[in-house]
């Protein structure tokens, strides 16, 4: 996949900007606080997926103004050309006629909610907060997980939102128990809605992780030069959605005295060794980055595998935070690929054949 064309207008710091990528390195450069992060943030939002930075959809629209627009052009492997519009509703968009939160067009026909993108744009995005993958909390290894399979499998988007929305009327009525008559009938119709959205979540999860963590293994044993190996794992919360509702049961007394639902692929967690211990507790800092790094690549293999598509490559600011060896085996992996990279030092970059362009109080202009 090839992004051919791309321009920002009101996105957070951004007031107007639009550029041509180069086919294969385009490199966007400045002093921190610019706008680059913010730039390939706005070319991630294309696949569909929120922010990978977090935060409410409101908060992407520049200051003092009731939206922000996205539109680009992309080109499929198999040569096809799509044009994607997407328009964000910030405070005060209603009196602009703008709905709140991200909608989107594609090639002019209007799709509704951003998320029906899904699977019409592959990117993988890698940032220094992916570094912290291994040693970070069980949520961001969850999100890793389902941001993937959002973008791969449309479906699952609707199996998330079922559980999601499932779980926080659960946890809803677990803080405030005693106020509710026939809290048990209530609880039994939340625990079937988990079960059934969970299991499939639990199915899907397992399915794409068990390959995920092939080519991972294989990508970190490349690059430790076979010196030590590292396994990866997914720890479900149940067998199916069946074993799944028996477990959600047997936890009530227990969710009860929480005041929130204590089992399920909400609380669920990838598990890494390496040379057999736990990659979290034990690992150098060197070794979890090259666990995270071996997880970005697999997951870039994988769209590649799955939908006979590369992914755009977005690689915001992470070489920086890479040694030498880890640095070049990431850029031989991505090879064949469109990357875009952001950085504060132009000069590494001079004698690369690509794009390079600077990124300064949110306006771009092109230096190579």
């Amino acid at each position: 996949m090839i992004l051919k064309e791309h321009a920002v207008r009101d996105y957070r710091n951004i007031e107007a900007a639009s550029f041509r990528p180069g086919p294969q390195l385009t490199v966007i450069c400045g002093k921190n606080g610019q706008g680059k992060t913010n730039l390939l943030e706005s070319i991630w939002l294309l696949s569909g997926a929120k922010s990978f930075r977090g935060g409410k959809d409101a908060q992407l629209v520049r200051r003092g103004l009731p939206f922000a627009v996205v539109e680009s052009r992309a080109l499929s492997d198999g040569g096809e050309e799509k044009a994607y519009r997407l328009v964000i509703g910030g405070e005060g968009c209603a009196e602009a006629g703008v709905r709140p939160g991200r909608s989107a067009q594609l090639d002019g026909v209007d799709l509704g909610r951003a998320t029906n993108l899904a699977g019409n744009f592959y990117a993988v995005v890698f940032a220094p907060t992916h570094l912290s993958l291994v040693k970070g909390s069980p949520e961001g290894r969850r999100r890793f997980v389902d941001a993937a399979l959002c973008q791969l499998y449309p479906g699952y988007i609707a199996v998330y939102r079922r559980y999601i929305r499932a779980l926080a009327q659960k946890n809803a009525l677990l803080r405030d128990a005693r106020r509710f008559e026939g809290l048990e009938e209530l609880l039994d119709t939340f625990d079937a809605a988990l079960a059934e959205a969970g299991g499939e979540m639990i199915r899907r999860r397992r399915d794409y992780l068990e390959s995920l963590f092939a080519i991972a293994s294989e990508t970190y044993d490349s690059l430790s030069a076979g010196s030590e190996n590292c396994s990866f794992f997914y720890e479900p919360s149940a067998a199916d959605g069946g074993d799944l509702l028996q477990r959600i049961r047997a936890a009530r007394p227990a969710d009860l005295r929480a005041g929130c639902c204590t089992v399920g692929p909400h609380r669920e967690d990838v598990g890494i060794r390496i040379g057999g211990e736990d990659a979290r507790a034990f690992g150098s800092q060197g070794q979890q980055r090259s666990a995270a790094l071996s997880l970005k690549l697999a997951e870039a293999r994988q769209i590649a595998l799955v939908t006979g598509s590369e992914p755009v490559m977005l690689l915001d600011d992470v070489l920086s935070e890479l040694d030498g060896a880890r640095r070049e085996f990431l850029l031989g992996r991505i090879e064949g690929r469109q990357v875009l990279l952001t950085s504060c030092d132009a000069a590494a970059f001079h004698d690369t054949p690509g794009a390079i362009w600077e990124m300064e109080g949110g306006r771009l202009r092109q230096v190579q």
